[in-house]
């Protein structure tokens, strides 16, 4: 079975969640959760973040944009990554961590 383009992609952001030891999970979506969480939502030394995937060039939704928002007004660090940006993951993570840290 052909894996699809944004399997890859969030294949490529586990791999670097993991080589830099955060924790992570994929949120159920079910009929019961809110509408536009994002893919992956974790904790890196004390940084809460959400990661939208997305295929090929695609964007986030309005509805996964607002939640992204959320998070980053929380003072998590929001991003969405798709095939051209998905390897900057764990570099993003890293500046956004010391930018909190700077604080």
């Amino acid at each position: 079975m052909a894996m699809t383009p944004e399997k890859k992609v969030k294949d490529n952001v586990v791999k670097q969640l993991k080589a830099m030891g955060a924790y992570y999970f994929f949120p159920a979506t079910g009929g019961y959760g809110t509408s536009g969480i994002p893919d992956i939502v974790g904790c890196y030394k004390g940084l809460f973040f959400g990661i939208e995937v997305k295929a090929g060039k695609n964007k986030p939704t309005a509805l996964q944009e607002n939640q992204l928002r959320l998070i980053s007004e929380a003072g998590g660090y929001d991003t969405w990554v798709n095939e051209t940006n998905v390897g900057s993951v764990a570099e993003d993570i890293e500046i956004a961590l010391a930018h909190l840290v700077e604080q």
